[in-house]
């Protein structure tokens, strides 16, 4: 199997990467910083270099095309103000979704928030995170609907940089909690291994059920 994942130098990114690697598939991560390539080659992954906030439709679809499927885990990241929560976490999840329809790679797999369709928000919230809310149900709700694509769209809890325990819950709506970046990682592999869970939006957190046993009753 070949993957590119956009945003491939996050934590997440570079687990999954070595995670496909160790098992003999080819994986491509898409990374904005050239200085990051060799993270990227330490992890076995190609790098591609290219800013999604700048990259045209074209460059993308060359970026993604031979590819079985496509991984969106970029984000603005923290410190960033609300104007990148639209650029990166809405637009360059739309324009990858817009460049593997045209490459003809229809398995797309969406790294999203918990209570990304929560609009009961109020100013309570900082602006900022308001922001990154929409801009990720908005990213969602578009590349859910496209007939073009076989999208799962996987929304984690708080994330952990703690040893993952293999063990998780998944539910349309899992109630608050954590999760180890390293049992989201196998959770987005598990579900690159999974066509049936396509179409498939939900909410994960740490729990009891082996990874494989969860993904595998959350099929459409």
């Amino acid at each position: 199997m070949r993957v590119v994942i956009a945003g491939g130098h996050g934590k997440i990114a570079l687990i999954l990467e070595r995670l496909l690697v160790g098992r003999g598939d080819s994986v491509a991560g898409v990374i904005r910083n050239p200085a990051q390539v060799g993270d990227l080659e330490a992890a076995g992954a190609d790098a591609i270099v290219l800013d999604l906030e700048r990259a045209s439709v074209g460059e993308v679809t060359d970026a993604v095309r031979g590819a079985d499927a496509v991984v969106f885990a970029a984000g603005a990241g923290p410190g960033s103000g609300a104007a990148r929560k639209e650029t990166v976490d809405r637009d360059a999840a739309i324009l990858l979704a817009d460049a593997a329809e045209a490459a003809g790679v229809d398995r797309y797999v969406m790294v999203s928030a918990m209570s990304a369709d929560d609009r009961s928000l109020d100013d309570s919230y900082d602006e900022v995170f308001r922001a990154y809310i929409r801009a990720k149900s908005d990213a969602d709700a578009n590349v859910r609907g496209r007939a073009g694509l076989r999208t799962t769209i996987v929304r984690p809890g708080g994330l952990t940089d703690e040893s993952g325990t293999g063990n998780v819950t998944i539910a349309e709506s899992t109630g608050r909690g954590t999760i180890p970046r390293s049992d989201v990682a196998s959770v987005l592999l598990a579900v690159l291994d999974a066509p049936t869970i396509a179409g498939r939006t939900f909410e994960l957190i740490s729990g009891d059920t082996p990874i494989a046993e969860a993904v595998g009753s959350a099929t459409a």
